[in-house]
């Protein structure tokens, strides 16, 4: 099963070029890690501060190599000044697609969406 962690972060404004740059350049570093699958980085359609990173690894240990390469020491102090709020961090298991699935009946009545 993969291992992913999604984390959202949200730049303050004078600062957004600095944390694309700085995300760029991790994920080149990061994807070259030994069991990461990807590192990808994106930025929001609308608010160009914010910023969402998946990384995804063979399991969850592999996430040592990440930790351990010496470039995790660099990011965090140069990110986490540039931001408005504290790092948004997920940490989940990404669920099997590659099998069919029986979704049980309801009555749609039963449900109601909440924004």
């Amino acid at each position: 099963m993969v291992y992913t962690i999604i984390v959202h972060l949200v730049a303050k404004p004078e600062h957004v070029d600095k944390v694309k740059a700085k995300l760029i350049e991790a994920s080149r570093v990061y994807k070259n890690d030994k069991e990461t699958i990807d590192w990808h980085v994106a930025q929001d359609v609308h608010d160009p501060c914010k910023f969402s990173i998946v990384e995804r690894y063979e399991q969850e240990s592999s996430q040592s190599y990440h930790l351990n390469n010496p470039y995790w020491k660099t990011f965090d102090p140069y990110v986490k000044p540039l931001l408005a709020e504290p790092m948004d961090l997920r940490r989940v298991s990404e669920l099997d697609t590659s099998k069919d699935v029986d979704v049980p009946q309801h009555n749609i009545t039963e449900i109601t969406y909440q924004e």
